[in-house]
């Protein structure tokens, strides 16, 4: 079968943000009130072909720790559909 898998990738808590504090600043320059605590982190898709839903991610799990997500410095939420 084939699964797509979403894939949510952002900073840990924490951790500086760089590209967040950014965009924070700019969206109050720009006149955008009440927002705070900005994070941007990667989404990535996947299609995925799998035996079932737990394979497919214990698949993407094997990829975000070994290439796609910084174990050090990203928490990663993976999601399958299908």
């Amino acid at each position: 079968m084939t699964f797509r898998v979403h894939v949510r990738i952002i900073p840990r808590p924490g951790l500086l943000d760089p590209q967040g504090q950014a965009v924070e600043h700019a969206l109050g320059s720009l006149g955008f009130t009440g927002v705070g605590s900005v994070r941007v982190g990667k989404a990535i898709e996947l299609q995925v072909e799998a035996v079932s839903a737990a394979e497919a991610e214990d698949a993407v799990r094997r990829m975000c720790d070994k290439l796609l997500a910084n174990p050090v410095t990203e928490d990663y939420e993976i999601e399958v559909e299908g």
